[in-house]
C-alpha cells in the first residue's frame, strides 16, 4: 500500500474510513500523562467508564494501565477518580 502525500490527505485532516482509529496513534498530541498509585487503586473502573479515548486497560476486574498511544492526557480520569490515585504528571 503507498503511503499517501500531502496531497492526497482531505481538507482538515478528516478521517474518511471506518473503524481506523487504532491506526493512529493520537497520544502523541498529550502534554500530560495520567499516572497511577497502585497502593491507592480500589479498581472502581470509573476512570474505565469516563475516559472518552478507551485508554484505560482493564484485565479481569482490575485496571491494569493506560493506553498511552491512543491517551490524550485530557485529565478527565484523574478528576473523576474518587480516591484520587491518578495524578497528571507532565511528559
Amino acid at each position: 500500500m503507498k503511503e499517501k502525500g500531502w496531497k492526497d490527505i482531505p481538507i482538515a485532516g478528516l478521517i474518511v474510513e471506518a473503524g481506523n482509529a487504532k491506526e493512529y496513534k493520537t497520544g502523541d498530541w498529550r502534554t500530560f500523562k495520567p499516572v497511577r498509585d497502585v497502593e491507592k487503586c480500589t479498581n472502581c473502573l470509573t476512570c474505565w467508564i469516563y475516559c472518552p479515548d478507551s485508554s484505560i486497560l482493564v484485565s479481569g476486574d482490575k485496571m491494569t494501565g493506560f493506553d498511552y498511544d491512543h491517551c490524550k492526557g485530557c485529565g478527565i480520569c484523574a478528576q473523576i477518580c474518587p480516591v484520587k490515585c491518578i495524578e497528571m504528571v507532565k511528559e
